[in-house]
C-alpha cells in the first residue's frame, strides 16, 4: 500500500550542490529564495516529501530547513508548515527589472473585439460539465488533427443551417484562431505552387504578414460602391475576401461580384479565401449567405469564435473543398494543437442552443449600441457621416478632408483608443483612402458606452 504521504506532497525543483548533503541542500535552498525563484510564503514540501524525492535522509532535510529558519529564510509553525520568510528579497545585479504595464485607454473604440464582460460565463460553464461528462476518456488523447469529431458535426449543422454553408464534418478543420488557419492554408498553397494572393484594398495588414510569411506574394485589389472587385485577380491563385461585411468599410460585397468571383475560380482552377468574421450580426438587413455556398469546390470558408464569443477561446474553423482537408491536416503537424476540452464545449454549446441564444441576445445589444451612437453622431457632430451599419461590429464614420490625423491624435489625448481608417489602407492599393474612422462599438461594457460615446463625440469636427 502506498504511504499516504506520497500523493499530497508539493513538488520542488532542488538540486543539492558542495560537500555534504546537509550543506549543499542548505545552499540551493539559500539560492533560490535569494533569486526569488521561491517567493515570500511559498509552502516547501515536507521533510519526508522532499527527502523521497531527493533520494536522502528525511534527518537531512530537517535540519536544512533548520538551518534555513535559523537564518532566517525560512519560518516553521505547527498546522501552516514550512514557508519562504515574508522579507523583501533584492534582485541579483543585473537581473532587468520588469516592464512597466502599460497605460490602458478610458475608453476602446478599436474595432476587432465583442464585448468580453458579456461573455456567457454561467453557461459556457454547464455546457463544459455536460461535454465533459459525456466525454470518453479517449477524448483527452492527441487526436485527429481536423479537431473533434462532436465539434465538427455541430458545426456543420450550424454553419449549414445559420449561414449557408455546405459542410460535412470530414471537411472541416478546426484550428487555433482565423491567423492560424490562414497560415496553414498559405502554407498549403505554397506547396502547390501558387505565388500570389490577392487581398482587399481595405483590411488587417497582420493577414498580408501571415501570407508572405509563408512565402506569398499579396496584390491589393480595387473597390468601389460595388465593394472588392475581383476582375483584376488574373495574376492570382487566390482571392482573400470578406464578402459578408467587408473590413472595414462594411459593405456587402455585390451579387454581380460574388458571382464574378466564383466565375473566376472555377475558369482559373482558383481559391476563394472567405473570411465570415461576424456573418452573425447583421441589423437592418436580411441576413447574406456565405460565398462558399456558390461553389464549395473552389471556395474555402473560414469562421471564428472570436467575435461571437471571445477572441481568447482561440477557437475557428475551416470548412475545405474536397481533397484540400487532408493536406491542412497535414500541415498542423498530424495531431489536434487546439484544446480537446473546450471544443467539446463549444460543441455542445451549439447543439444545446445556447449559441443561437447568446447570438440573439447580443445582436439586440449590438444594435442600440449601434443605434445610440449614429444618433449621438447626427446631432452633435453633423459634419461626420456614419456608414456600413447594417452589420457586424464597428462603423465607417467619414470625417471632412484632412482631418483624420487630427481626430485620431485628439482622442489619443483624450484617453480614447481610436483607429483611423488610413490603419487598414493597404498601400499598395489603387487608390487613396477617404478620411475616415473605423469606430468598434464591441468592446466597450455596457456601463461604459454612454461615456465612450461622449469621448468620441468631444473630438469629431463640429
Amino acid at each position: 500500500m502506498a504511504e499516504a504521504w506520497a500523493t499530497l506532497g508539493i513538488d520542488l525543483l532542488v538540486e543539492p550542490t558542495g560537500p555534504g548533503l546537509r550543506r549543499g541542500l542548505t545552499d540551493a535552498l539559500r539560492e533560490a529564495v535569494r533569486s526569488g525563484r521561491l517567493a515570500p510564503g511559498t509552502r516547501l514540501p515536507s521533510s519526508r516529501a522532499l527527502a523521497a524525492d531527493l533520494g536522502i535522509a528525511r534527518n537531512t532535510v530537517a535540519d536544512a530547513y533548520a538551518d534555513l529558519v535559523a537564518e532566517g529564510w525560512l519560518t516553521a509553525r505547527q498546522g501552516s508548515g514550512t514557508r519562504v520568510a515574508e522579507r523583501e528579497v533584492v534582485p541579483p545585479s543585473g537581473t532587468a527589472s520588469p516592464p512597466r504595464a502599460l497605460t490602458r485607454p478610458a475608453y476602446d473604440l478599436r474595432p476587432g473585439s465583442p464585448d468580453l464582460a458579456s461573455f456567457p460565463r454561467a453557461e459556457w460553464l454547464k455546457a463544459a460539465r455536460r461535454a465533459l461528462t459525456a466525454a470518453p476518456y479517449q477524448a483527452l488523447d492527441y487526436g485527429d488533427p481536423r479537431g473533434r469529431p462532436e465539434l465538427r458535426a455541430a458545426l456543420a449543422g450550424y454553419l449549414s443551417r445559420a449561414r449557408g454553408v455546405r459542410a460535412d464534418p470530414e471537411r472541416i478543420v478546426v484550428c487555433a484562431g482565423f491567423a492560424h488557419g490562414l497560415r496553414l492554408l498559405g502554407t498549403v498553397l505554397r506547396a502547390r505552387g501558387a505565388r500570389t494572393v490577392a487581398v482587399e484594398s481595405y483590411g488587417l495588414d497582420a493577414h498580408g504578414r501571415v501570407l508572405a510569411a509563408s512565402g506569398l506574394r499579396t496584390t491589393p485589389l480595387p473597390f468601389d460602391r460595388l465593394g472588392t472587385d475581383p476582375g483584376a485577380a488574373a495574376a492570382a491563385e487566390a482571392v482573400l475576401l470578406t464578402p459578408a461585411h467587408q473590413f472595414p468599410m462594411g459593405v456587402p460585397l455585390h451579387r454581380d461580384r460574388r458571382t464574378a468571383v466564383v466565375d473566376w475560380a472555377r475558369r482559373t482552377g482558383g481559391l476563394v479565401l472567405e473570411d465570415d468574421y461576424d456573418g452573425e450580426f447583421r441589423y437592418d438587413r436580411q441576413p447574406v449567405g456565405a460565398l462558399q455556398g456558390l461553389d464549395p469546390d473552389r471556395v474555402v470558408y473560414l469562421g471564428t469564435a472570436s467575435k461571437s464569443l471571445a477572441p481568447g477561446l482561440r477557437l475557428a474553423w475551416m470548412v475545405l473543398p474536397p481533397g484540400l482537408a487532408e493536406e491542412v491536416a497535414a500541415a498542423k503537424g498530424g495531431v489536434d494543437s487546439c484544446g480537446a476540452l473546450d471544443q467539446l464545449t463549444l460543441a455542445e454549446f451549439l447543439t444545446s442552443g445556447a449559441y443561437d441564444r447568446h447570438v440573439r441576445a447580443t445582436r439586440l445589444r449590438y444594435r442600440r449600441r449601434r443605434d445610440a451612437l449614429v444618433a449621438a453622431v447626427a446631432a452633435r457632430a453633423p459634419q461626420a457621416r456614419v456608414t456600413g451599419i447594417a452589420a457586424g461590429l464597428h462603423v465607417l464614420l467619414r470625417l471632412p478632408p484632412g482631418t483624420e490625423q487630427s481626430v485620431v491624435q485628439a482622442a489619443h489625448w483624450r484617453g480614447l483608443a481610436l483607429h483611423g481608417l488610413a490603419r487598414y489602407s493597404n498601400p499598395d492599393a489603387p487608390a487613396e483612402p477617404p478620411d475616415a474612422l473605423v469606430v468598434g462599438y464591441g468592446t466597450p461594457p455596457d456601463h461604459a458606452w454612454s461615456g465612450a460615446l461622449d469621448a468620441l463625440c468631444a473630438v469629431l469636427p463640429g
